[in-house]
């Protein structure tokens, strides 16, 4: 059971007002009868109601292994078009370094129609899409092609939108997703909070959609665990290095280094020390 964390609340204040897009299964939302307007929380967290910063410009301007490790803990938000906003904290980054980068889209500083959003301004969202399916989602970073992928996050509010959307994306009928499903990996993150091609090169500081705030007591290194990334292939001495970053201890990271977290242990490193 991961530890009990009071957040900071909404934005007081949407920036723009940038056309949503549109998203099947978010219509469908709209369109329940009977739908409960207010948004549903996790039974773990408590959010406070109080107003809180959005994240600007200077926090996503830095380098691409530090902002990584700087995304962990912080809150990202999306408002849905009938108004009510889904929450999850971030607790699960891999950091793509650019031209030098084996595995990153970017590698040799190959610029395409694709991966544009990678050479745009820090905080800048680039979205793809893979087995012509699933979306991931990334945010431009320091560093020419330089971008960090958002793994996994802890759901915070809104989990019976996320339940809805993750069904909607899914082919066959199955059992309802537990909290720790619905976004431990990068293509189930994009299902639960109706991320799609659409997103790719929109501002985290300027959209109104989609936006981060703060987390409360960010984590320590002694909580963050640094290992190698995961579904990379054969990428030489690159898919070796520890460029994924994740809470220790967490239930909502989608795969944990057991071997990493025992060398930490023997090292002494306690979470939350």
């Amino acid at each position: 059971m991961p530890r009990k964390r009071k957040l900071l609340s909404q934005l007081s204040a949407l920036q723009n007002t940038s056309s949503f897009p549109q998203i099947n299964a978010v219509e469908q939302l709209n369109n329940t009868p009977g739908a409960d307007p207010s948004p549903k929380s996790s039974k773990y967290f408590v959010i406070e109601k109080k107003n809180s910063p959005q994240l600007q410009e200077d926090f996503f301007n830095q380098p691409c292994v530090s902002l990584a490790k700087s995304f962990l803990g912080q809150i990202l938000v999306r408002k849905l078009p009938d108004g009510r906003e889904l929450w999850g904290r971030i607790v699960e980054t891999e950091a793509y370094l650019g031209g030098e980068d084996e595995a990153s889209h970017s590698k040799g500083g190959r610029q395409t129609q694709r991966n544009a959003a990678m050479f745009m301004k820090p905080g800048t969202l680039y979205v793809y899409q893979i087995y012509g399916i699933y979306f991931c989602m990334n945010v431009s970073s320091q560093g020419e092609g330089a971008a960090v992928l958002l793994r996994s996050l802890e759901p915070l509010q809104g989990l019976d939108a996320m339940r809805e959307l993750r069904s909607a994306s899914r082919k066959a009928p199955s059992r309802l997703l537990k909290d720790w499903q619905l976004c431990n990996g990068p293509s189930k993150l994009c299902q639960a909070f109706g991320i799609d091609k659409a997103f790719d090169q929109r501002d985290l500081t300027r959209d109104a959609a989609i936006w981060m705030v703060p987390g409360q007591d960010p984590p320590g290194e002694q909580d963050v665990v640094a290992t190698t990334r995961i579904g990379i292939g054969n990428r030489g001495e690159w898919a070796q290095k520890p460029l994924r970053f994740y809470l220790r201890g967490n239930r909502f990271v989608s795969v944990v280094d057991k071997k990493v977290e025992r060398e930490m242990a023997a090292k002494g490193h306690s979470p939350g020390s």
